[in-house]
């Protein structure tokens, strides 16, 4: 929980920038002299372009930014439009809800503008805004976009100095290549149920139990995965609104001290987003109690309403999944550890060929993207390592994996540090010991070609060298890892339902 890797201070740059961008936005906003419905946002607009543009190249990012109006300011338009009549609003934010998702099918940009234009729906019900703000929402919006295009490609271009991993795809042969359809259906149905029962226990907060619902389903795929979300979502509000009783209440709204910690709020949903999800959720709702604060609204009953209402939408979540065609975990998971391993020994061969003097060869993305397969794998066996599992066997199993799978990628990331090291050399025990590690995760990607027995044949004792001592921990890591993902085939890791 707080020692997850960082590699090159990413997730660290990118929540500093976040604060600034979202700060340079309410604040042309302010100065524009816009309201603080319009100025609050701009902020929201800005926190989402920021958090769910994720294109692999910077020129897609800025084409991705570029079209986010396209999603929002119809979305905005009708919304405020229907706010007063309660059946065609509920209607049309279902047909956002299902367009939001199936859009997933167009990857990291279609991902993203799903979202925004979910979001422009929500922010509309969070601040009760009707037709004649739209103009200053559109104004709000827009420079909103600009700003945090300002701080994201002018300012900070972090993406120009490091590009960022491309999110790991679907897993063809699962059933999980293309899950946009079904899951767009899940989410409605989802949605709808938490539409219909968070209406009966609030007119005016309702959306809370959609919103729950609608991001419960963002970047889960099977079932267990989807229960571990909502389990955390739920943690998360609940913690955050214990915090906010405790900070928001009494601030009443104070501008200066408010502003500060919306300003912590948001470094800390960017931090946090990528290790924990309950974590994030806990800054979320702390900032949501803070805006309510600003708004003048805020009061503890508030807060109560709100854990009821995202508990109703985590019901609808689990709900949906355990009835609306339903995907099992169990392919899931040995789909992304073989994706996992095949990044490892991906790493080692580029990291090889780097110390053998090859100028082109680099290990960092394929680092980079092992980073990101192992934070897949851990959404993956959320379900078994979860304290409420009562499945034990599996749990330590699975426990077992996720651990020897982050001694690998700690071997792996200090290979890739030694192989940055001008002055590191070749050594010719280093291909014998890279040969070692592709043999052993060709044993566990494809059991037949080679056996347990020669694997261990090859292991040799760790050297003093770095690189040596890295790729003989890796090769143990990986001979350790045969004994859990390979015996007893009849009790696989994951649950199957």
């Amino acid at each position: 929980m707080f020692v997850a890797p960082d590699p090159g201070r990413q997730r660290l740059r990118n929540s500093l920038r976040a604060v600034l961008g979202i700060g340079l936005a309410v604040a042309v906003s302010e100065l524009c002299g816009l309201s603080l419905t319009a100025s609050i946002t701009g902020g929201l607009a800005a926190l989402l372009t920021l958090f769910t543009v994720l294109d692999p190249t910077v020129r897609a990012q800025r084409v991705t930014s570029a079209l986010l109006p396209v999603a929002g300011f119809p979305v905005l338009a009708l919304a405020t439009t229907l706010h007063g009549t309660p059946l065609a609003r509920d209607a049309a934010f279902l047909a956002v809800v299902f367009a939001g998702v199936y859009a997933r099918r167009w990857g990291p940009r279609g991902h993203a503008l799903g979202i925004f234009g979910f979001m422009m729906f929500f922010v509309t019900q969070f601040l009760h805004a009707v037709p004649g703000q739209l103009p200053e929402l559109y104004a709000a919006v827009g420079l909103a976009l600009l700003a945090a295009g300002a701080v994201r490609f002018v300012l900070w271009p972090i993406e120009r100095r490091t590009p960022p991993p491309a999110a790991p795809p679907g897993l063809p042969g699962t059933g999980l290549a293309r899950p946009t359809t079904r899951q767009a259906f899940q989410a409605t149905a989802a949605c709808a149920f938490a539409l219909g029962i968070g209406q009966a226990l609030s007119d005016d907060r309702w959306y809370w139990a959609v919103g729950t619902s609608w991001w419960i389903f963002v970047n889960t795929a099977s079932r267990g995965e989807t229960l571990v979300r909502g389990f955390r979502r739920v943690l998360g509000t609940v913690v955050g609104i214990a915090a906010g009783l405790l900070i928001a209440v009494p601030l009443h709204g104070a501008p200066a001290p408010t502003a500060a910690l919306v300003a912590v709020c948001v470094f800390g949903i960017f931090y946090t987003a990528a290790p924990s999800y309950s974590w994030m959720m806990f800054f979320v709702t702390v900032m949501a109690g803070l805006l309510y604060g600003l708004l003048g609204v805020l009061h503890p009953g508030l807060l109560l309403l709100r854990f009821e209402e995202t508990a109703v939408g985590a019901l609808g979540a689990a709900l949906a999944v355990a009835l609306v065609l339903p995907v099992t975990t169990h392919a899931a998971n040995d789909a992304w550890i073989q994706r996992a391993l095949h990044c490892v020994r991906a790493s080692t061969a580029a990291a090889l060929d780097r110390l053998a003097g090859d100028p082109d060869a680099d290990p960092a993305p394929h680092a980079a993207e092992l980073e990101l397969l192992l934070g897949r794998v851990r959404m993956a066996l959320a379900p078994l390592v979860h304290p409420l599992s009562p499945l034990r066997a599996r749990k330590a199993r699975a426990r077992q994996v996720l651990g020897l799978l982050d001694d690998c990628a700690r071997e792996v990331r200090g290979l890739v540090a030694v192989a940055a090291d001008p002055q590191a050399s070749h050594d010719a025990r280093l291909a014998a010991a890279c040969w070692r590690v592709e043999a052993a995760v060709e044993a566990l990607t494809t059991p037949r070609a080679i056996t347990e027995r020669a694997i261990l044949a090859h292991s040799g004792p760790t050297a003093a060298e770095p690189a040596l001592a890295h790729l003989h921990g890796l090769e143990h890591a990986l001979v350790a890892l045969h004994g859990p993902l390979r015996t007893d085939p009849r009790a696989p890791l994951a649950i199957t339902a």
